[in-house]
């Protein structure tokens, strides 16, 4: 069991952050509509996440951690909490011009109070990402050397789920005008893009040396009906052919 599980979920992740972009572009009516479907969305989205969260967390206390072909996929962790933190702080801070004047019986107030307690629950979760990105850092403190690793597609993991905590990075940099944390947030893009071409480089070396897309190889090697018949030395008939 690893956070991959999540994956049925991050659709509904990346529906709040598309959502916070849309409601800046949009009119009022339409913007407001934006704004209440992506919360909701998003909202469905993290609580299904959250659900895994305790099977991976009751998974980490029980067992061993994942074997490290497939230990990347930790990080998907990060990226629910982080999406959240990208979409609920970016809809909140289009709310007051979104909500009309008679909204909840004051517009403005109602958008200047949802912004206040939005942006401090939006620090929780930030610093929940965090937690996780440490966690899953951590566990591949071991793993480290050469052949300890052998390249799967869950290693696209290392990417994917970080750019979700680096764009929460900069939501609550912004949300709070704090410019230490966008700082940090510029600093990590760096690390980040050399571990997207890094993985990149991996992936067609695994092609190359027919570790993936290869019957028998990569973690579908049981998917697909192949066979591979294998001669005892010395057979000579079909009959001492051994099927693996």
């Amino acid at each position: 069991m690893t956070p991959i599980w999540i994956f049925p979920a991050y659709p509904m992740l990346i529906i709040g952050p598309h959502a916070g972009c849309l409601s800046a572009k949009l009119d009022q009516a339409r913007s407001l509509r934006v704004i209440i479907g992506g919360t909701t969305i998003q909202g469905v989205g993290f609580l299904v996440s959250m659900m895994v969260y305790s099977a991976f967390i009751y998974r980490l206390m029980t067992q061993k951690l994942p074997k490290e072909n497939i230990r990347p996929g930790m990080f998907v962790s990060v990226g629910p909490s982080g999406f959240t933190v990208a979409g609920i702080v970016n809809m909140a801070a289009e709310a007051k011009r979104s909500f009309p004047a008679d909204f909840m019986g004051n517009g403005p107030l109602a958008a200047d109070v949802l912004r206040v307690v939005v942006d401090f629950a939006a620090l929780w979760l930030w610093g929940l990402a965090i937690f996780f990105f440490i966690i899953a850092s951590a566990a591949h403190w071991s793993a480290i050397g050469p052949n300890r690793m052998v390249f799967s597609m869950t290693w696209f993991s290392f990417v994917f789920p970080n750019t979700a905590l680096i764009t929460a990075t900069f939501a609550i940099g912004k949300a709070f005008d704090c410019k230490a944390i966008n700082i940090v947030g510029c600093a990590a893009i760096l690390p980040l893009l050399l571990m997207y071409f890094f993985v990149c480089y991996m992936m067609i070396r695994a092609i190359v040396c027919r570790h993936i897309l290869w019957p028998q190889k990569g973690e579908d090697r049981d998917e697909g009906g192949f066979e591979i018949h294998i001669i005892k030395p010395g057979a000579e008939t079909s009959e001492d052919e051994v099927i693996v």
